[in-house]
């Protein structure tokens, strides 16, 4: 992992999880100096770290105010649900995503002997063909109850009436004080102006892998974009307020420079 003050995290399940040869990467300075160069844009290494902590913390501020729900979007390899259990005094957490992620997930827990927690609900769902309503209906969650719902590196992948689907579906079922919390990217970003730190490294970077960003939100329209769907805005972060927040070292210094392409926005039900 990497040591260096304001790098390293707290995340030593996703250590774990990781496959072997990431490790070994890991363990040499050069090496993974090079494998930032060749697969990761200017900053966005560092901006993942940013958003790590920052999902973290709402994740928490969500387990200590006792909230009945929280809904992760695309939760992937998500180790929250197991890292904050401890903390965790009722809240259930429900993980969304396609069903062969959840199977290779449990098989990966089960290899490591990592324990699912009795609260944390796997339902599996095709974005594309099946209702979140009736999915998450049907794996316990209940409308209306105080819920944190997370979408963390989703919606820049979705098409227009898919952010529409799910946004609406999020309005609906939230109860009153819920919070919705995602990062989404610059809509100068999609029309490729070149005005943000990394950007025209992003574009490679995202054509490497094979998926395009498709829905960004201008970066004066979130508070709109927010009300559309019932929700005020509680924070909006930066690659600046990140950078203050999370790379600013012991003596003061801000000692890591995120990728400019994206933000990170929190919404509050009133």
């Amino acid at each position: 992992m990497d040591k260096r003050e304001c790098y390293s995290g707290t995340d030593d399940i996703a250590y774990v999880l990781v496959p072997k040869f990431f490790k070994l990467l890991l363990k040499s300075k050069w090496l993974f100096k090079l494998f930032k160069r060749l697969f990761f844009a200017k900053g966005i290494y560092e901006y993942v770290i940013a958003r790590t902590r920052y999902f973290d913390a709402v994740f928490v501020e969500a387990l200590e105010q006792g909230f009945d729900q929280i809904v992760l979007f695309g939760a992937g390899f998500d180790s929250r649900a197991l890292r904050f259990n401890k903390l965790n005094k009722g809240t259930r957490v429900f993980e969304l995503d396609a069903p062969i992620t959840q199977q290779d997930k449990s098989k990966e827990y089960l290899s490591k002997r990592l324990v699912i927690p009795e609260n944390l609900v796997f339902v599996p769902i095709n974005f594309n063909k099946e209702s979140l309503a009736e999915k998450t209906a049907q794996a316990g969650f209940i409308p209306g109850k105080k819920s944190l719902f997370i979408l963390e590196g989703v919606t820049m992948y979705l098409s227009q009436d898919a952010i529409e689907k799910t946004f609406h579906f999020i309005a609906d079922v939230s109860g009153t004080g819920s919070l919705i919390v995602f990062d989404y990217i610059y809509g100068g970003v999609l029309r490729r102006e070149n005005m943000y730190y990394g950007e025209r490294d992003s574009y490679k970077t995202v054509a490497k892998v094979g998926e395009e960003w498709t829905f960004a939100i201008e970066e004066s329209g979130v508070e709109r974009f927010l009300g559309r769907y019932g929700f005020q805005q509680k924070d909006h972060s930066g690659s600046q307020e990140l950078e203050h927040r999370y790379f600013r070292n012991s003596k003061g210094f801000i000692v890591g420079k995120i990728n400019g392409t994206h933000a990170i926005v929190t919404g509050i039900k009133r």
